[in-house]
Protein backbone atom coordinates (compact mmCIF):
# COMPACT_ATOMS: atom_id res chain seq x y z
CA UNK A 1 0.00 0.00 0.00
CA UNK A 2 2.94 2.32 0.42
CA UNK A 3 1.26 4.28 3.62
CA UNK A 4 4.05 6.68 3.98
CA UNK A 5 4.59 7.77 0.43
CA UNK A 6 0.70 7.84 0.76
CA UNK A 7 0.96 10.24 3.25
CA UNK A 8 3.30 12.45 2.25
CA UNK A 9 2.20 12.72 -1.27
CA UNK A 10 -1.49 13.72 0.17
CA UNK A 11 0.49 16.27 2.47
CA UNK A 12 2.18 17.35 -0.13
CA UNK A 13 -1.18 17.47 -2.76
CA UNK A 14 -2.54 19.46 0.08
CA UNK A 15 0.55 21.96 0.07
CA UNK A 16 0.21 22.10 -3.97
CA UNK A 17 -3.37 23.24 -3.64
CA UNK A 18 -2.42 26.05 -1.45
CA UNK A 19 0.11 27.05 -3.79
CA UNK A 20 -2.65 26.89 -6.46
CA UNK A 21 -4.82 28.99 -4.78
CA UNK A 22 -2.14 31.23 -3.98
CA UNK A 23 -1.65 32.07 -7.62
CA UNK A 24 -5.24 32.45 -8.62
CA UNK A 25 -5.66 34.64 -5.72
CA UNK A 26 -2.42 36.89 -6.88
CA UNK A 27 -3.80 36.72 -10.51
CA UNK A 28 -7.45 38.23 -9.16
CA UNK A 29 -5.24 40.67 -6.51
CA UNK A 30 -3.28 42.15 -9.78
CA UNK A 31 -6.03 41.48 -12.31
CA UNK A 32 -3.53 39.65 -14.26
CA UNK A 33 -5.37 36.41 -16.45
CA UNK A 34 -2.27 35.21 -18.16
CA UNK A 35 2.08 35.78 -17.46
CA UNK A 36 2.91 37.49 -14.43
CA UNK A 37 2.24 41.47 -15.37
CA UNK A 38 4.06 43.71 -13.90
CA UNK A 39 3.43 42.65 -10.53
CA UNK A 40 6.73 40.63 -8.78
CA UNK A 41 4.80 39.08 -6.43
CA UNK A 42 2.50 37.06 -9.14
CA UNK A 43 5.68 36.23 -10.45
CA UNK A 44 6.76 35.06 -7.32
CA UNK A 45 3.91 33.33 -6.34
CA UNK A 46 4.00 31.51 -9.83
CA UNK A 47 7.63 30.48 -9.62
CA UNK A 48 6.63 28.75 -6.13
CA UNK A 49 4.17 27.06 -7.58
CA UNK A 50 5.87 26.03 -11.18
CA UNK A 51 9.47 25.03 -8.72
CA UNK A 52 7.14 22.57 -6.85
CA UNK A 53 5.47 21.25 -9.75
CA UNK A 54 9.04 20.55 -11.90
CA UNK A 55 10.89 19.26 -8.63
CA UNK A 56 8.39 17.27 -6.18
CA UNK A 57 7.00 14.46 -8.66
CA UNK A 58 10.23 12.85 -9.34
CA UNK A 59 11.19 12.95 -5.25
CA UNK A 60 7.76 11.44 -5.27
CA UNK A 61 8.21 8.69 -7.25
CA UNK A 62 12.11 8.10 -5.46
CA UNK A 63 10.26 7.43 -2.39
CA UNK A 64 7.56 5.07 -3.84
CA UNK A 65 10.22 3.39 -5.26
CA UNK A 66 12.19 3.17 -2.00
CA UNK A 67 9.13 2.19 -0.01
CA UNK A 68 8.53 -0.54 -2.84
CA UNK A 69 12.19 -1.79 -2.19
CA UNK A 70 12.05 -2.10 1.28
CA UNK A 71 13.75 0.67 2.60
CA UNK A 72 13.62 0.98 5.88
CA UNK A 73 10.96 3.55 7.57
CA UNK A 74 13.17 5.76 9.32
CA UNK A 75 15.06 6.59 5.83
CA UNK A 76 11.72 6.86 4.09
CA UNK A 77 10.32 9.81 6.74
CA UNK A 78 13.92 11.31 6.67
CA UNK A 79 13.28 11.60 2.93
CA UNK A 80 9.63 12.53 3.03
CA UNK A 81 10.03 14.64 6.04
CA UNK A 82 12.67 16.63 4.65
CA UNK A 83 10.82 17.12 1.10
CA UNK A 84 7.71 18.12 2.69
CA UNK A 85 9.45 20.85 4.99
CA UNK A 86 12.00 22.22 2.74
CA UNK A 87 8.78 22.84 0.27
CA UNK A 88 7.08 24.28 2.93
CA UNK A 89 10.21 27.18 3.60
CA UNK A 90 10.88 27.16 0.02
CA UNK A 91 7.08 28.46 -0.54
CA UNK A 92 7.65 30.47 2.34
CA UNK A 93 11.03 32.57 0.90
CA UNK A 94 10.20 32.73 -2.64
CA UNK A 95 7.16 35.05 -1.37
CA UNK A 96 9.66 37.42 0.64
CA UNK A 97 10.74 40.31 -1.13
CA UNK A 98 14.21 40.19 0.99
CA UNK A 99 16.44 37.43 -1.21
CA UNK A 100 18.09 35.47 -0.87
CA UNK A 101 16.52 35.18 2.73
CA UNK A 102 16.73 32.08 5.54
CA UNK A 103 13.19 30.55 4.53
CA UNK A 104 14.21 30.21 1.10
CA UNK A 105 18.25 28.80 1.24
CA UNK A 106 17.09 25.99 3.84
CA UNK A 107 14.08 25.45 2.10
CA UNK A 108 16.33 24.51 -0.77
CA UNK A 109 19.30 22.64 0.88
CA UNK A 110 16.48 20.38 2.73
CA UNK A 111 14.85 20.07 -0.93
CA UNK A 112 18.14 18.80 -2.09
CA UNK A 113 19.16 16.74 0.71
CA UNK A 114 15.78 14.91 0.12
CA UNK A 115 16.83 14.41 -3.67
CA UNK A 116 20.14 13.10 -2.78
CA UNK A 117 19.10 10.73 -0.14
CA UNK A 118 15.97 8.95 -1.88
CA UNK A 119 18.28 9.04 -5.10
CA UNK A 120 21.29 7.41 -3.68
CA UNK A 121 18.60 4.97 -1.56
CA UNK A 122 17.15 4.24 -5.05
CA UNK A 123 20.79 3.66 -6.63
CA UNK A 124 21.49 1.31 -3.61
CA UNK A 125 18.68 -0.36 -3.52
CA UNK A 126 18.76 -1.16 -7.44
CA UNK A 127 22.64 -2.36 -6.84
CA UNK A 128 21.34 -4.87 -4.53
CA UNK A 129 18.65 -6.15 -6.13
CA UNK A 130 20.69 -7.25 -9.57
Amino acid sequence: MLPITLTYAGLLGLLFLLLSAWVVKRRAQFKVMIGEGDAPQMLAAIRAHGNFAEYVPLTLVLLALCELAGTAPLWLHLGGGTLLLGRILHAIGIQLPKAPNPARLFGTLLFWFSLALLSLLALQAGIMAS
